[in-house]
């Protein structure tokens, strides 16, 4: 174990920082553009250095944003991002020393849950952290699949616009779709730019980024972002759209894009590496065969103040359960709590009655957003059901009407 400073790190110390921060990675330094949205938009006080004597060896930050939860309610929320720790001082505590810091520090700020997305899903758990979404990736082969065409779909109009001209439009149609799914986040001032970045360097041989405007009765009703990367076989073209960005605000704007993209020329396939697992695009193709689809992590979520977390949301169905929880890095977590519901509000209060269900924090934080249910976890043996008829009941409140995703990146 190191002996470990962690402290709140001063604005003269960013360089130094982010460089530590780029060398725990272990890839290339960040292009100069996205380093300097970082420094824009970064919270002093919520970024957190660990030294080892003058030396700094471990990196963690937040950003403040706003979330949607099942139910329609939007929460302040920290996303934990930039955390890394130094090749010569790994298995040493210094992460375990950060996060103990944050995770006090979001409590101490009244800030019920945090959330991340992780380098390596496997990090994070031990603090805590369930995988409350995942995201669904695919290449759609365009040459053997067609897309269906809702009626109104010949009516809409296609602009291609330099993306950095349509980030508000294209905000706008963001800001929109927020309150529609759990996980997602607000946009908060100077973020708008992070889906525009756009360094030559960051490229992998694809074109620059386009984004084209979709217009139905004159109406700007969605858009997509994407690069197109060229390519050339013995048969002829074959080139692949690589999709960043999608969102439209009806379902025939929707079709439009997807059948707008397909039949870009000279291209055979699109990419996309994080869609919701209930896309409506998995019913407009024609084979879903042809669709080579994954998925993996999405957002991982902790409980901070359990019973305010709770109560945060409302509940697809009447709940009323006893939960014993187990949290061993956020002790005051640490036992029994009856959760009461509907869809209407929620309260949640610590008792002495019996306990129906027992899980641990990382189970419930999973749980949250209505995506991993409380039946599948329990077929894994990681909830157990002490009242016969808790599981369903409960398993059955905490669903969402819709997969919890998270589109921005951060």
């Amino acid at each position: 174990m190191t002996t470990t400073d962690v402290r709140v790190l001063h604005a003269d110390q960013w360089e130094l920082f982010f460089d530590r921060l780029e060398r725990g990675f272990g890839g290339p330094p960040d292009p100069v553009e996205e380093r300097a949205l970082w420094r824009r938009i970064v919270d002093f006080d919520r970024m957190v250095a660990a030294w080892d004597g003058e030396e700094l060896v471990g990196t963690a930050g937040a950003f403040a944003f706003r979330m949607t939860l099942p139910g329609g309610a939007v929460a302040d929320v920290p996303g934990v991002t930039m955390v890394s720790v130094q090749p010569t001082h790994r298995r040493r505590g210094v992460l375990t020393a950060m996060m103990r810091h944050q995770l006090d520090d979001f409590r101490d700020r009244g800030e019920p849950f945090a959330v991340l997305t992780a380098s390596e899903p496997g990090i994070y758990g031990r603090f805590g952290y369930g995988i409350a979404s995942r995201q669904m990736r695919g290449t759609l082969d365009t040459t053997r699949i067609s897309f269906h065409a809702p009626e109104g779909t010949d009516r809409v109009r296609f602009r291609l616009v330099p993306p950095a001209e349509a980030v508000e439009v294209c905000e706008a149609i963001y800001a929109q779709r927020v309150p529609q799914r759990p996980g997602m986040l607000a946009r908060q001032p100077g973020w708008e730019q992070e889906p525009v970045l756009d360094p030559p360097s960051a490229r992998d041989g694809a074109g620059e980024l386009l984004c084209v405007l979709a217009e139905l009765d004159g109406e700007v009703r969605g858009y997509a972002r994407y690069a197109t990367q060229p390519g050339w076989s013995h048969r002829g073209p074959d080139g692949t759209v690589r999709l960043r960005d999608l969102e439209a605000l009806d379902p025939v704007t929707y079709a439009a894009l997807w059948r707008y993209l397909s039949g870009v020329d000279l291209m055979s396939r699109i990419t996309f590496w994080n869609r919701p697992m209930d896309d409506a695009l998995l019913q407009l193709v024609s084979d879903i065969r042809r669709c080579d689809l994954g998925f993996r992590d999405g957002l991982h979520l902790r409980l901070v103040d359990l019973p305010a977390a709770l109560a945060a949301r409302t509940y697809a169905a009447p709940v009323d359960v006893v939960l014993e929880v187990e949290d061993a890095f956020c002790p005051w977590n640490s036992g029994r709590w009856r959760l009461t519901g509907d869809p209407k509000g929620a309260d949640c209060a610590r008792t002495t009655d019996a306990a129906e269900l027992s899980l641990s924090v990382k189970e419930l934080g999973a749980a949250y957003l209505g995506g991993p249910s409380l039946r599948s976890m329990a077929g894994a043996g990681l909830v157990r059901e002490l009242r016969p008829g808790a599981l369903a009941a409960a398993s059955a409140a905490f669903r969402s009407d819709a997969e919890p995703w998270l589109p921005h990146r951060f």
